[in-house]
């Protein structure tokens, strides 16, 4: 046990024998605090009525009567929404019940005074969008309604529009992507181009329901021993069927829902996701809008050129037209910027925060540039899922006016999807450089053939670079692990390739798939790796960065690495960016580490809304931070300087009440802080942390 590191899920141990050295408790991966701050042992309760008294048949029964059914789930949402907490946006920014245009058809609430009579306490402090010099969207529902000038709404609904957040999705391009009828032309012309664009969309539906269909030069061939579709083309080779790629759908991810897949009109922004702007977009949408959603071919994506407009040729056509009219012409093509001509990103030095799920979301990249961090990336985002105009996933390629240097991490199995993808987020996001992520071990990711599933198919991660790099002219980076198994690495292979494949930068996870988070990572074949990569492929190494004495010592060791990313160390302590550039192991106290949470919740409140849902949703990102910063050891508190990240924690007394509070392992801790910031939680509130990791050696991983 002493020498894993702690598991994101599992037990930490608490206790730890006060006569061991600590040269012992550094051997056994236990961070060697002084003698004087640890706790005594528990003493363990024997009382008859104690939760694990109760029998696992008592608890099953329990679970299954509060479990309920999506339907039952989705009529109590309906309800709560024509609830009286519920108020019309537009009649709590003006505070008029007659301003809304709806009337009687609209879905929320129109009792003003049934609102104000259950609407919670205001929070201390000042609302944060009067903060800024603007004025508040929010109106009566803001949690600060109290300090807005006069107590009172201002009447303007558009507060938002010197908003400095950016990359969002026009609701003209969304009904594009849902109506199927969005044009790719760049990403089609480069997928014909390499021999990867299958039939038409128009016959893609055919190809789902009808075996063995002529579709011109290729043939759908449904009888492969696989039992995966195959395209046969008239070289004889086999391609992947555009059928299946079509079927290929991330939705689940961090618990979306499978009626995002069904209707496309009855999708809706999640409270996790959604920036105020996006919430007041979908809030102020009426029963009348569907009737407007008739989105005519004249829509065109808002960066084609009129010549580019004259290249698309309407699927009805494409019957009738030559292969020359079909594609965009040679000459065309070879306008565009080759992979070496690019505007380059030089990552040498900079301190890159990596792409996190959940926790890395807008706020938390705003607390990381206020402490250092150069190079920010978002949040993984599912191609399928953007592609369908999901707004949830288009929310996570918001970028903040920050963020100076700014990627976006998208996840895709196939070719085509990627390739549509990157010409999508180029045509309607403000970003420097896109990632693939080519390495996330999430089984419901690899599964569908995408992240780590790719490093076993290194045909398709070099089409998948090729067409993406050649579709668009930001640079395209990679992110992959080791390898898929354990003891198959198999990354230093294809590095001396995946450079002329046309990636601008490859970042190294130093873990294979089936290790997951758990060891330590192999840092000597990160640096095997960095040496025989070609001059012109920097490499971004990743993996247990936790202070800047190991951000020092892989520079020193391998001069050819570009830069470190920092995943989980900004995580636990985001001040990392701190310390590295001022070269200092930092001693932070608890007030300051306080502070470092007070601005967190003030850039959430900006970005998920001042309103009670909007607390409240910044509350559930606090605490799914908070169940990460735990792990930090005081400086002043260890024997050995610095901490690393595979220590565990044993349970000890802080220098002050509030570091005590701040090294508890308890989610009740977690609430109680985020009570100092939020106020009180909800009655029946409950909360779990998102984040697992599996085990080390589980079935399924190989």
């Amino acid at each position: 046990m002493g020498e894993e590191e702690r598991d994101e899920g599992g037990s930490v141990p608490r206790v730890v024998a006060a006569d061991q050295t600590p040269q012992e408790l550094v051997s056994r991966a236990i961070a060697p605090v002084k003698k004087e701050f640890l706790r005594p042992p528990p003493v363990r309760s024997s009382a008859p009525n104690d939760d694990v008294s109760i029998p696992n048949e008592n608890r099953t029964s329990v679970l299954a009567k509060e479990k309920k059914s999506k339907r039952q789930l989705k009529r109590e949402r309906r309800q709560e929404q024509k609830s009286a907490k519920n108020l019309c946006p537009v009649i709590a920014k003006t505070g008029d019940v007659s301003s809304c245009p709806y009337k009687d058809k609209c879905r929320f609430s129109h009792d003003l005074e049934g609102f104000e009579a259950q609407k919670p306490s205001d929070l201390e402090g000042q609302c944060p969008f009067v903060k800024s010099g603007g004025s508040c969207p929010y109106g009566l529902a803001c949690r600060f309604s109290s300090t807005h000038e006069g107590g009172v709404p201002s009447g303007d609904c558009n507060g938002l529009k010197n908003s400095s957040e950016v990359n969002g999705l026009s609701k003209d391009v969304q009904k594009l992507l849902w109506k199927n009828k969005m044009s790719f032309s760049k990403a089609d012309a480069k997928l014909k181009s390499l021999s990867l664009l299958g039939p038409s969309k128009s016959k893609r539906n055919d190809l789902e329901n009808k075996e063995g269909v002529d579709t011109g030069s290729n043939k759908c061939d449904h009888s492969d021993d696989s039992g995966s579709c195959v395209v046969t083309s008239d070289s004889g080779s086999k391609l992947e069927c555009p059928a299946e790629v079509m079927k290929d759908d991330d939705n689940g991810i961090d618990g979306k829902c499978e009626s995002d897949e069904r209707c496309p009109l009855k999708r809706r922004k999640t409270e996790e996701n959604c920036s105020p702007k996006e919430a007041a977009n979908e809030e102020n949408c009426g029963p009348m809008e569907a009737e407007n959603e008739g989105v005519t071919e004249k829509i065109v994506e808002r960066s084609c050129t009129k010549s580019e407009a004259d290249d698309i040729v309407p699927e009805t056509d494409l019957s009738t037209k030559s292969e020359a009219e079909d594609i965009v012409p040679e000459t065309d093509l070879s306008l565009k910027l080759h992979s070496r001509e690019k505007k380059l990103i030089d990552f040498r030095g900079k301190l890159y925060l990596a792409p996190l799920t959940t926790v890395g979301n807008l706020p938390f990249r705003r607390v990381c540039k206020v402490l250092g961090a150069d190079v920010t990336c978002g949040e993984m985002a599912m191609c399928t899922n953007l592609l369908q105009g999901q707004a949830s996933e288009w929310a996570l390629l918001r970028r903040h006016s920050s963020e100076d240097l700014f990627g976006v991490q998208i996840c895709g199995a196939y070719p085509d999807t990627v390739a549509r993808t990157v010409e999508l987020i180029e045509q309607e996001c403000t970003i420097d450089f896109i990632d693939i992520n080519m390495g996330c071990p999430i089984d419901i990711v690899v599964n569908k053939g995408a992240g780590s599933a790719l490093l076993t198919k290194p045909m398709r991660m070099k089409s998948i670079v090729e067409v993406a790099s050649g579709t668009v002219d930001k640079p395209i980076t990679i992110k992959v692990r080791t390898a898929y198994f354990e003891g198959k690495n198999r990354i230093d292979s294809l590095i001396a390739d995946i450079g002329s494949w046309g990636a601008s930068a490859v970042t190294i996870h130093g873990r294979s798939r089936q290790q997951r988070y758990s060891k330590l990572a192999d840092w000597d074949y990160v640096y095997q790796c960095a040496r025989k990569a070609p001059t012109t492929l920097p490499v971004v190494g990743n993996g247990d960065v936790f202070s800047f004495v190991e951000w020092n010592n892989h520079r020193t060791e391998c001069p050819e690495l570009a830069t470190d990313m920092i995943a989980r160390g900004a995580l636990i302590k985001p001040w990392i960016f701190t310390e590295i550039k001022e070269q200092r192991n930092w001693d932070i106290s608890s007030g300051e580490r306080l502070n470092i949470l007070k601005d967190f919740v003030n850039f959430g409140l900006e970005h998920w809304g001042s309103d009670t849902k909007g607390v409240e949703t910044t509350r559930r990102f606090l605490l799914e931070w908070l169940s990460y910063t735990f792990r930090y050891v005081p400086v002043g508190l260890l024997d050995v300087v610095p901490q690393r990240l595979n220590w565990r924690p044993p349970s000890y007394y802080g220098r002050d009440e509030l570091e005590t509070l701040m090294a508890s392992d308890s989610a009740a801790d977690w609430i109680r802080i985020s009570e100092m910031l939020l106020g009180k939680v909800p009655d029946g509130f409950t909360f779990a942390p998102k984040h697992k990791s599996n085990a080390y050696d589980r079935a399924e991983n190989g």
